[in-house]
């Protein structure tokens, strides 16, 4: 930073501020911001002779750092002692334009760990009294929303907080803005003690809204009228159902309409700061239309809004706007308007440069489709795939899976978009769905003989992916005698083509296919003796797979004793699928004719559609507020009836999967699912778990809780109760919210309890909550980063690893892993193109790390080289192994 003279009005916070201005993105400010704070935390901590001008100019620094919305965790001291300069320009910075220091004591208060206690009781009884200026007023609103943050049992319940609703009527707006702040979130944890905030709410929002008011005047920012206000009255509604009484409806309804119409108005700036201003108004109101859902006409004018900005110019506007009718097509009264903006989104998901604004219009496409329109999403779908970032894809194959099965009036349409799922996503085609394939085939008399066909057609392919191949062996193996007749698919035709992708196999698909060749004897008895031969002589081979050689020499036994009759018995056609393995298929059979569709697994569609977005504003809007409808599950085991409950000791195996992702399956047996959806800010995370009843019979006694080792018990924050019955097919949900107090290592463990049919079912299971969610991406240039890097040259910060590949070496996967570890992918930065470079920042409450990693493939040696360097040599470590993991 410049050089600064007594005399220039400190000008090295106007350079400061001139710099974070003129940064063109977010992790350029934050970039700048750290870069600041480690500064000015030298100059308090090396410099004990620090004159008053100087620690006015670093707090104003500090205070403008924490305008801009960062935590700020030193200097408050310096900030107080300032209150006993003799000059009055340093007094002044401390008191906020000589506002009383109550305001900075309440900002000690909230902010010390040692006070809270001692004037928690005080706040309260200084924010309702009668003769207490308003910004004290202000100031002890705020207070007492941090304390409910860090420490919600030091805020006192009381008659104060009756009285607290009033300040809504405050003449002070700064007041007002604070109180709602205050009462919105003591609402979402007591809605009922603040349900008279309603009407107080609706009237300050009409009077914003409705009027242009003198009182106004000094609240509007760029042509609007208190923003901030509005959006904080319009959240605080949210956290009710549409009012009760008529008259006060009908002013909302008059608020909600007025804001929709001056959204359709010229802009009265070109300023960006107006559009932002006016849109941040917009899309809350229309939050809380889709919250409200009871007004056709409003929810029908907001999608029609929303269907402007999908061609908007602004990114974020288009993906607010596709994010938010994902939510208006769930509702009967504007899912039609939503289905006419079709084309455009179709067009987004083929032009669209942002990866995240693709996967909004995904989600909007799996949303809007119904019976009218399932085949052309369907196709649009599929076709997108084909190019699709690797880290949606998995979820893509599920969205066009139950969409195939719920609006398959033709089931050859079904298999035919199944298979061609396979073909062209095969890596991220899930057992459940081959499994579902299988299931419906064999409850559906109409469509074996085409799936037979079909899949013997698809595997004449020269490159099968290996789930096609499983398809095939189970679907050939069932009803190849329904293609037998023609010359082309004769009995050794169909083997030989089995066969010839048997050594190209995994263990467990071979498996299956020996399974599939004793079915050929029972069905084909004229190719008998070449399938023995085959068996003998896999039964023979030295260094053989057990599974597969006990298999190979059971089923040659049984083909050479058993007679035809007993034969036939044992090898007999699969039965219908009955509803204790399947309720779905108990739906699917009482259905008549090809015209009517089974349902599908509403726990599983609800958990992929709770896995959209990630703009925390937003997403709550997904229906995470709402009680799931009951389901029924996926097929679990095609061959076996295998009823072995898990063991207790703790599940740790899909934990590696969730190192770079933060949504999916985490555990999964006959009886429960357990689903995972997690969000992270800074050192802030919260993780929304979802236990699935796969069974027709209620869970009772359910109970669940977090456990953890003395490094971690200050992580989890709270967790939210589960009711301790779960009904057959039902899905429930709960939430954990987690802060990273400093580094750590371990992860804790989901225990899980319930009854299911007089037994006690225990679960244990690991959660991901791992250091590397924390990251902040940060953005560097080639000369910063290789700078950053030699400062961090010490031995002890740099951990180093080199290792054999465990998955094949694909760039587009490598860099997908990378981003979904957190940190910023830094393109051209490496003199080497074919290596890998990221930068990011572990927030935690206590301190925050920077870390540096370099990933040099070596493809021809199949080899990785890992190298992190960090601040701290335990992160360095923890780090390393967890990415290295991953490739």
């Amino acid at each position: 930073m410049p050089a600064v003279s007594k005399g220039d009005g400190m000008r090295g916070l106007a350079v400061f501020i001139s710099d974070i201005r003129n940064c063109k993105s977010k992790e350029a400010e934050v970039k700048r911001i750290n870069k600041e704070l480690a500064n000015i935390r030298s100059k308090f901590k090396g410099d004990k002779a620090l004159d008053g001008y100087s620690k006015k100019k670093y707090v104003c620094k500090l205070l403008f750092i924490f305008l801009l919305g960062h935590d700020i965790d030193f200097g408050h001291m310096e900030a107080v002692n300032l209150l006993s300069s003799n000059k009055y320009t340093e007094k002044q910075i401390v008191s906020l334009s000589s506002r009383s220091s109550s305001r900075e004591l309440f900002t000690l208060i909230s902010l010390s760990e040692k006070w809270p206690e001692a004037f928690a009781s005080e706040i309260p009884r200084i924010l309702v009294a009668g003769d207490t200026m308003d910004s004290v007023k202000q100031s002890a609103a705020l207070c007492l929303l941090r304390l409910n943050r860090t420490s919600p049992d030091l805020v006192p319940m009381g008659e104060w907080t009756a009285r607290v609703v009033h300040l809504l009527n405050d003449q002070h707006l700064g007041v007002v803005t604070a109180a709602t702040s205050l009462i919105t979130t003591l609402a979402q944890k007591s809605p009922d003690d603040f349900k008279t905030s309603i009407s107080l709410a609706v009237a300050r929002l009409s009077r914003i809204v409705t009027s242009a008011s003198i009182d106004l005047q000094d609240y509007t920012y760029y042509f609007v009228a208190a923003p901030w206000l509005s959006v904080k009255l319009l959240r605080l509604l949210q956290c009710y159902p549409p009012p009760e009484d008529a008259a006060l409806r009908s002013r909302l309804t008059e608020c909600l309409e007025t804001i929709l119409n001056k959204a359709q108005e010229p802009p009265k700036s070109k300023k960006v700061q107006h559009s932002n201003a006016k849109n941040a108004v917009l899309f809350e109101a229309i939050s809380l239309i889709i919250h409200h859902d009871s007004e056709p006409t409003l929810l029908v004018r907001a999608c029609n809004q929303l269907g402007q900005f999908l061609q908007h110019r602004e990114t974020n506007l288009r993906y607010l706007a596709l994010e938010s009718m994902c939510t208006l097509a769930s509702s009967e009264f504007s899912h039609e308007a939503v289905k006419t903006h079709i084309e455009t989104v179709i067009n987004a998901l083929k032009t669209e440069r942002d990866v995240s604004v693709r996967q909004r219009a995904v989600d909007l496409l799996y949303a809007m489709c119904d019976r009218s329109n399932a085949k052309q999403i369907v196709a649009e779908m599929l076709s997108y795939l084909e190019t699709a970032d690797y880290s949606i894809r998995e979820e893509i194959v599920l969205k066009v899976a139950i969409l195939a099965e719920k609006y398959a009036v033709d089931y050859t349409w079904y298999v035919d978009t199944i298979l061609n799922l396979i073909r062209i996503a095969g890596d991220y085609v899930s057992e459940e769905v081959w499994y579902r394939v299988i299931q419906i085939v064999i409850n559906r008399d109409d469509v074996q003989g085409y799936a037979a066909k079909t899949v013997f057609e698809a595997l004449q392919a020269p490159a099968c992916h290996e789930n096609l191949v499983k398809v095939g062996g189970y679907i050939l193996g069932e009803f190849g005698n329904l293609i037998a007749g023609d010359s082309r698919s004769s009995p050794l035709v169909q083997f030989n083509l089995l066969h010839s992708k048997f050594h190209l196999c995994s263990v467990p698909t071979r498996a299956l296919l020996l399974s599939a060749y004793i079915k050929f004897i029972n069905l084909f008895p004229e190719v008998k003796a070449t399938i023995q031969e085959v068996l003998r002589s896999d039964s023979q081979l030295r260094n053989a797979d057990v599974e597969l050689q006990q298999r190979a020499v059971e089923y040659l036994r049984l083909s050479c004793i058993a007679s035809t009759d007993i034969l036939a018995t044992v090898l007999e056609e699969m039965p219908p699928f009955p509803e204790r393995e399947s309720s779905i298929l108990a739906k699917l059979k009482r259905k008549k004719g090809p015209g009517n569709l089974p349902d599908i697994d509403d726990a599983r569609r609800n958990m992929i559609f709770l896995s959209q977005g990630s703009t925390p504003s937003f997403t709550d809007l997904l229906n995470l507020n709402s009680t799931p409808t009951a389901g029924a599950s996926l097929l679990v085991d095609v061959f076996s009836d295998s009823s072995t409950l898990a063991s207790v000791e703790v599940s740790d195996e899909n934990f590696p999967r969730f190192v770079c992702k933060n949504n999916g399956v985490i555990f999964e047996n006959q009886l429960l699912q357990i689903g995972l959806k997690s969000e992270y800010r800074q050192n802030l995370g919260r993780m929304y778990v979802f236990y699935g009843n796969k069974t027709s019979t209620q869970f009772l006694s359910f109970s669940s809780s977090v456990t953890c080792n003395d490094t971690l018990k200050n992580h989890i924050l709270s967790t939210s109760s589960v009711d301790p019955i779960i009904e057959g097919g039902a899905q429930v949900q709960q939430i954990l919210n987690i802060e990273c107090v400093s580094d750590f290592t371990d992860a804790p463990v989901l225990n899980v309890q319930f009854r299911y049919g007089g037994t006690l079912q225990n679960i244990a299971v690991k959660l991901p909550v791992m250091l590397n969610k924390f990251f902040q991406p940060t953005e560097m240039t080639s000369q910063d980063f290789f700078q950053r890097w030699k400062q961090l040259g010490a031995p002890q910060q740099e951990v180093q690893k080199i290792f054999k590949a465990k998955h094949p070496m694909d760039t587009e996967v490598t860099k997908a892993k990378i981003l979904g570890f957190g940190v910023a992918l830094l393109d051209r930065v490496d003199p080497n193109p074919e290596n890998f470079v990221g930068a990011g920042v572990i927030h935690s409450k206590n301190t925050q790390v920077g870390c540096l990693l370099r990933l040099e493939p070596n493809t021809q040696a199949q080899m990785y080289r890992l190298t992190l360097r960090t601040s701290r040599d335990s992160v360095s470590q923890r780090l390393c192994d967890l990415l290295s993991e991953q490739f």
